[in-house]
């Protein structure tokens, strides 16, 4: 992923979402305090957002609302500089093995930090219910740890406290920056279970042995994302 804001490389590096579940459960992480409550509400699988952006994002009625996070980012140097609201959902088997994950994020730099922008790069965009998103894909392996303190370890506590499990995956992530001043996003992120295919992480990523068939594999991820994502702007909005 292309994050070349040096706050975001180092708290937000762990997006891939199939980090260790263990290390989050079982090595006792301390988050940010933060009192607020989720400013956003969930109903019928859809996430209603009425700022930073208006929006309705509808998912699939297959998918089991998980619940949300909502938290501080926190640097060493900085401080607290990133207010985040995570709200999950999943597809699951009877073992509660995670096969379909949809991870909704909102996220806003803290007035005390001005000087912040979100940084994106990839040259790739994908448009959803008139909302341009930045997309990136990655692969993912399940015995990865999340890094403590990162939104990937609020991802992967709340899963935990569910009692689901996740292995080697396939990601697609869309961010949408809401305005010019580049310090407010949405990001969706579409995950899948590499289990079905039968190709694991270490051999579908760059080096891997199979990473030739990546191309064609991650065309499929971006397009399921796509179709199992519905948007709709509030009235009057234009993004």
């Amino acid at each position: 992923m292309d994050r070349s804001n040096d706050v975001e490389v180092r708290q937000k590096s762990a997006h891939p979402l199939w980090a260790a579940v263990a290390a989050a459960a079982i090595g006792g992480f301390c988050f940010p305090c933060h009192a607020a409550q989720p400013d956003r509400s969930v109903s019928d699988n859809t996430v209603v957002s009425r700022r930073d952006p208006a929006v309705q994002i509808k998912l699939p009625s297959s998918a089991r609302y998980v619940g949300a996070d909502r938290f501080l980012l926190s640097d060493r140097e900085l401080g607290d500089f990133d207010d985040c609201e995570l709200h999950v959902f999943v597809n699951a088997d009877d073992a509660r093995n995670v096969r379909k994950l949809y991870w909704v994020q909102f996220e806003a730099y803290l007035p005390r930090q001005p000087s912040l922008q979100h940084t994106y790069d990839s040259p790739r965009h994908l448009t959803i219910g008139g909302v341009d998103f930045y997309v990136d894909t990655w692969v993912s392996s399940g015995s990865a740890p999340a890094e403590p303190g990162s939104d990937a370890a609020h991802l992967a506590s709340l899963l935990v406290s569910r009692g689901y499990r996740r292995g080697d995956s396939m990601s697609v992530r869309l961010v949408h920056l809401t305005d010019a001043t580049r310090r407010k996003e949405l990001m969706i992120i579409y995950a899948e279970s590499l289990a079905p295919t039968g190709y694991t992480a270490a051999k579908l990523k760059d080096g891997g042995t199979d990473h030739a068939r990546w191309a064609a594999i991650e065309g499929g991820l971006i397009r399921r994302a796509e179709q199992s994502i519905t948007i709709t702007l509030a009235e009057g909005s234009t993004r």
